[in-house]
């Protein structure tokens, strides 16, 4: 079998989901490191590899793969016998693919770094005395507002689905996609204490071994100073 290859940069929640489902999965991969805040993701050599110009993408069995949820659900075909992150029951399954979307429709693309300085070039057309500052607390206001928003929804949802994790006591792609969330919700200052269920599920995540090794902070492109403040 070829080699596994993940273009991955530490913060990209996307990229995040995808090396918790290595990992939970157990399949070996190197990375390659792509700084989408530089700008690199848009160097011709990357677009070559994912003309979107946007991670994570995956090279696995002979095949390159983009977008998150499309790559781990080739993961989940490919590797039945792995632990599996989508239940068998159909409702249970449902009740996943609800949450995981949530976040992967309604507030990871609202949120992320092109969206909010979007937001904030659209106000300072129409106010140009904005500053540097201002501009940087419009974008970090739009997305805690988004996140707490959504967040919302998914507390109430948990309620009726969630054990130890989101759906039951078994970790699920709800769970793979919420952790990486949680931790973009914690880098913009979502009030996490309105959100207990939220709360003790990913604590319990970020203990588990796939999820401390695939944790933005544990990456070989993190910067130290960020590395620190997470030891």
């Amino acid at each position: 079998m070829s080699e596994t290859v993940l273009y991955s940069y530490f913060r990209s929640s996307c990229a995040y989901r995808v090396r918790i489902a290595l990992n939970i999965k157990k399949i070996p991969y190197e990375m390659k490191f792509v700084n989408i805040y530089t700008g690199e993701q848009k160097d011709p050599t990357y677009m070559a590899v994912n003309p979107s110009a946007m991670v994570p993408s995956l090279m696995i069995d002979g095949h390159m793969l983009r977008q998150s949820t499309a790559i781990i659900e080739y993961l989940e075909d490919t590797r039945p016998s792995a632990p599996k992150l989508l239940p068998n029951d159909p409702h249970k399954r449902a009740a996943v693919r609800e949450i995981a979307e949530i976040v992967a429709c309604d507030i990871q693309p609202i949120q992320n770094l092109r969206v909010s300085a979007m937001v904030a070039d659209f106000c300072q057309k129409y106010q140009p005395t904005i500053t540097d500052d201002e501009r940087m607390k419009i974008r970090n206001d739009w997305s805690r507002e988004v996140i707490t928003d959504r967040f919302r929804g998914i507390e109430k949802l948990l309620a009726s689905t969630s054990g130890d994790y989101c759906v039951g006591n078994g970790i699920t792609l709800a769970d793979v996609f919420l952790a990486p969330q949680v931790y973009n919700a914690n880098r913009f200052s979502v009030p996490m204490s309105e959100f207990p269920l939220i709360s003790g599920i990913t604590e319990r995540l970020n203990r588990h071994e796939a999820f401390v090794k695939a944790h933005p902070h544990s990456q070989p492109d993190c910067p130290p100073e960020l590395k620190s403040s997470h030891n």
